[in-house]
């Protein structure tokens, strides 16, 4: 046991979120969530969600505690779950055990949850106080209160340039924009986010492996934006689908419009391990409709995207109001090149008042490189591409 002195229900509330960062990559889609329970002003137990399908936080932290929590103060930063799914409920056990009060950052947005298992909780005349580090706790699982107010994945779009804009030289190289601590945070970023999508663009000029390479880290879904079906059959994303999720997605119509052999490439595709989704294209124009993508993303459990598409498809997100979040990283380098490809292209605006303006932003160092992140607030409005 581990005496605390003065400290304050915010303090503790830290050390929940130093808990539920610890499920970062594994939990998802469900949220990160840790547990710290106090009695006379000593922790008696603590724990996280450790991964999906297992027990929650607040199990894990009671289920093998021994001592006597009648009375006990327990912290968690979502509110405690109440219907039975994979685990039993979190609010079984907190009755269970008789914790006193019950110390919540904030509710959680599930409709199978809202505000019932707090009302549970007061019903079975625990004490229950909510708002504590709120903030805090909603900006720990930005992902799963999107992915569950809106319905649709979490999109944080990524990329590198260097100090004058460019992602690459005019001869499309691009080893290395960034450093190798730069390049590491981003592995880092991979096994938090379920999924990563790219354009054709990206594959048939870099031929990614798009995986993560952080030691025990989790390799995200693999989504090739590719109206046209031209993935070459030898990159590195079709030879590894069979041990990598892969997703092409693309348009029949598009395809055979350019005279691509589809029938023959679909079949080797799906041979390979490729899982090939047919997206209808944007109204009169011959990209595919993302709204439309992120949906069927959604139906199938990606609660996130990390996005590291080049300019056109990172424009494209963009002028649809589609990401919620961005990594900016920028590198102490000078390529010039007016051909030079920049992270974000398409038409762009005439006014610099109608930016697209990051709010709630940090500023971190990576070795000599700068990663500049913040969040997009509601629908942005660049120009149709």
């Amino acid at each position: 046991m581990q005496q605390n002195r003065n400290k304050t229900p915010e303090d503790y509330m830290r050390q929940v979120l130093d808990l539920a960062v610890q499920g970062a990559g594994k939990v998802s889609p469900n949220p990160m969530v840790g547990c710290v329970v106090v009695k006379n002003g000593k922790t008696v137990a603590a724990g996280y969600h450790e991964q999906y399908g297992g027990y929650h936080a607040e199990r894990n932290a009671l289920k093998d505690c021994q001592e006597d929590l009648e009375g006990a103060e327990l912290y968690v930063n979502l509110e405690p779950c109440c219907h039975y799914g994979k685990t039993p409920p979190c609010t079984e056990i907190i009755i269970e055990k008789k914790i006193g009060k019950v110390y919540v950052g904030c509710t959680d947005s599930n409709p199978r949850v809202a505000g019932k298992g707090i009302q549970i909780l007061r019903e079975h005349g625990i004490l229950v106080e909510t708002g504590i580090l709120e903030q805090e706790c909603r900006d720990l699982n930005e992902v799963f209160f999107h992915y569950m107010e809106h319905g649709t994945p979490f999109v944080a779009m990524k990329y590198a340039m260097t100090l004058d804009g460019k992602i690459a030289c005019e001869t499309g190289d691009s080893r290395w924009v960034t450093g190798e601590e730069a390049r590491t945070y981003v592995q880092c970023l991979r096994n938090r986010y379920r999924g990563i999508m790219a354009g054709i663009g990206t594959v048939l000029s870099d031929d990614p492996m798009l995986n993560c390479r952080m030691e025990g880290g989790r390799n995200p879904v693999r989504i090739i934006c590719d109206s046209r079906l031209r993935i070459p059959l030898d990159s590195q994303i079709v030879k590894t689908s069979s041990e990598i999720e892969t997703i092409v997605a693309w348009n029949p119509r598009e395809a055979a419009r350019w005279g691509s052999q589809t029938e023959e490439t679909v079949k080797k595709l799906e041979q390979q391990g490729v899982n090939l989704l047919e997206v209808p294209l944007k109204e009169q124009q011959n990209q595919l409709n993302l709204c439309y993508l992120l949906q069927k993303l959604a139906d199938r459990g990606i609660d996130s995207i990390l996005l590291e598409g080049g300019g056109t498809l990172n424009a494209s997100f963009l002028q649809e109001g589609l990401v919620q979040r961005v990594y900016g990283f920028i590198a102490p380098k000078l390529v010039a090149g007016a051909q030079a490809k920049s992270p974000v292209e398409g038409r762009g605006i005439s006014r610099m008042k109608d930016a697209v303006e990051l709010q709630q932003t940090e500023v971190m160092r990576y070795g000599k490189d700068l990663c500049i992140t913040g969040r997009i607030g509601g629908k942005t409005c660049l120009p149709e591409l």
